[in-house]
């Protein structure tokens, strides 16, 4: 891989011709292969990416220029061919290069990106701040055909065309185009107006016209009734009819075609979005084959693709337990968004086609949609991730909670998530699903319990209720204890796994693991704590714990929560309230954004595993 290795930036790759483009993407996708094959990532977007990433980064100095990745798990061949192919022994570990932008690891990462949509509007703000301080860097925003689901992708277009800032954006379409090219003639024209012998003659004419008085005169009636004559026989994209300069489709993955046209558009000074079409996977027979298992995965053997399994997962938990619910109630209906897959949903997909709403990037229109379903007598269950949850905030208010209705939040991916990183870590939920009045928040420790939970949530509460679980599946002590049962939420609220007479520990979830291992750490210094768990985190169940705590000794509340967005606070203030000499503590993941990494080394970093939580509650004792 000579020519890679010789790749450092924007300099390296200008003096490449048109062969050596071609082999240095052979020599990409090989290393893309080889390198995510030992770390886990996101492949198959990358591989249907590395022509696209060489072109821009060939046309573009991303040193000054600025290019917006959406949503960034594609960031990997651009990171490759800014400086950082070395880093990539240590792609998402603890300490090492993140698997998304990150502006703190290079000035070529313009912007953090791990939430989708939001790329066009992020690009359009830097636009306008080059237009207002008199700069000259290029701004460039790359967004996929499933973030354009999103709403708010409209809405940065919208203000794109209306504020005619010149940029580029490029529409990659690995699955479906926006607009459907129909029959021969609209084809071949927009093949033709792609072509650069077009795109030049086009741009030489109008620079030519727009040097006199009569040549504006006349360009203006010759765009006039080119456009008519266009309009009559090819159907207008969404894009055209903003106000924006479509070119496309192209081929996403013809590197050399791409730099000329990139080179085109770079001249031209107004808003311009270039639809490409590229292949997710390319290159990689097994990622071709199956480009979602390929999309985050593990690490694989590169021969053959196969992976470890994992085993059984809170999300295939969820998903068996949402089969088992429809059979029972035609009422029960599933919504998602843009990630049947991820949530365990694509076996209720299959079997209940009619009842699965797969709403695409659009967090906001699932949450009001399952309003509307359930003021109508339907009972929708939303599985999101708790990262992409934050996004719907106004609506789990309005239109949820203010009419008290039935609506089962299913809030896969809750706590640290690891490898992903800062911006998919599910850390703020319980902060703000606490906000709003008369919602339910469940707890489950284990897969058992998650599904008595699921049940009971669907079957019988009548009022908004959220479930949130973590990424992976059981763990140790949590996999083999007692599951309270079906009335697991009404039941008080509270289990009592370790009684002792010098503190009381209470938690929630999976961080029962942890918290376990800490009081065992304690017994061997001589200190015996009680352990509480709480099933609900909303109500809060205030007179269990003072009932079952150790009496008039510390509580310590251990959560696996951003500071400020758990239960410490407002737990503390009740015990207080009550009891005012008892000392309360806690610790959490405090007031930061957590890096990306496995579990036991953010655990271990962020004083959250068992050692360090009880060397934490000793800390608390000896104050």
């Amino acid at each position: 891989m000579e020519l890679l290795e010789n790749i450092q930036g924007h300099e390296d790759l200008i003096r490449l011709n048109k062969e050596e483009r071609l082999r240095l993407c052979q020599q990409i996708r090989q290393f893309l292969v080889d390198r995510v094959s030992r770390t886990g990532g996101h492949l198959a977007s990358n591989l249907g990416t590395v022509e696209l990433s060489v072109a821009l980064e060939t046309v573009y100095d991303t040193k000054n220029d600025r290019l917006v990745l959406d949503v960034g798990h594609q960031s990997y061949v651009h990171k490759m061919l800014t400086g950082r192919q070395a880093d990539f022994c240590s792609l998402r570990q603890f300490g090492g290069m993140a698997g998304f932008p990150k502006p703190g690891e290079s000035i070529t990462d313009a912007f953090v990106a791990g939430h989708a949509s939001s790329s066009v509007s992020i690009a359009l703000g830097m636009a306008r701040a080059r237009t207002l301080l008199g700069a000259s860097y290029h701004v460039v925003a790359v967004i996929g055909d499933g973030a354009v689901t999103g709403g708010m992708a409209y809405e940065g277009l919208n203000d794109v065309a209306e504020s005619r800032e010149p940029m580029v954006i490029i529409l990659n379409d690995n699955e479906m185009s926006i607009d459907q090219n129909v029959g021969g003639v609209a084809k071949h024209l927009s093949r033709l107006r792609t072509k650069e012998s077009y795109l030049g003659m086009k741009a030489h004419y109008r620079s030519t016209m727009s040097k006199s008085a009569v040549g504006r005169v006349i360009y203006r009636g010759t765009r006039s009734v080119k456009d008519r004559i266009k309009r009559m026989i090819l159907p207008a994209t969404i894009f055209e009819n903003m106000g924006l300069t479509y070119l496309g489709p192209v081929d996403g993955n013809d590197v050399n075609a791409l730099v000329s046209l990139l080179h085109l558009a770079k001249e031209m000074k107004r808003p311009v979005l270039i639809h490409v079409l590229t292949k997710k996977g390319k290159g990689y027979e097994p990622a071709e084959q199956d480009p979602s298992a390929f999309h985050g995965i593990g690490k694989f053997d590169p021969a053959t693709g196969k992976t470890v399994s994992g085993g059984r997962s809170f999300s295939s938990s969820f998903g068996d337990t949402m089969l088992e619910l429809a059979a029972s109630d035609k009422r029960v209906c599933a919504i998602t968004a843009a990630m049947p897959g991820g949530t365990g949903l694509l076996s209720f997909k299959q079997r209940y086609p009619e009842r699965t709403f797969d709403v695409g990037i659009a967090e906001e229109h699932a949450v009001s949609m399952a309003g509307g379903l359930a003021k109508q007598g339907m009972i929708p269950v939303v599985a999101l991730y708790s990262t992409f949850l934050q996004r719907s905030y106004d609506q789990i208010l309005q239109d949820v909670a203010m009419l008290g209705l039935h609506v089962v939040l299913a809030i896969d991916r809750a706590g640290m998530v690891g490898e992903d990183g800062e911006t998919h870590h599910g850390i703020y939920d319980i902060g703000f699903l606490r906000h709003a009045p008369g919602m339910k928040i469940l707890c489950p420790a284990s897969m058992a319990e998650q599904r008595d939970m699921l049940r009971w949530a669907v079957k019988d509460c009548d009022g908004p209720v959220a479930i949130r679980y973590p990424r992976g599946g059981d763990r140790g002590y949590s996999a083999s204890m007692w599951a309270p049962g079906p009335d697991v939420a009404k039941a008080g609220g509270l289990a009592c796994h370790r009684t002792g007479e010098d503190v009381t520990l209470v938690t929630y979830g999976t961080m029962l693991e942890n918290t376990m291992q800490a009081a065992q750490l304690l017994s061997r210094q001589g200190i015996e704590a009680t352990v509480l768990r709480l099933l609900t985190v909303e109500p809060l169940p205030v007179e269990q714990i003072l009932s079952s705590m150790a009496k008039d000794k510390p509580v310590v509340i251990v959560e696996e929560a951003a500071g400020r967005c758990g239960i410490r606070e407002a737990l503390a203030w009740e015990l207080r309230h009550r009891r005012p000499r008892i000392l309360v503590d806690g610790v959490d993941l405090g007031c930061r954004f957590i890096t990306h990494g496995d579990m036991q080394s953010l655990y271990h970093h962020y004083g959250l595993d068992g050692q360090s939580i009880a060397a934490f509650v000793q800390e608390v004792l000896q104050a």
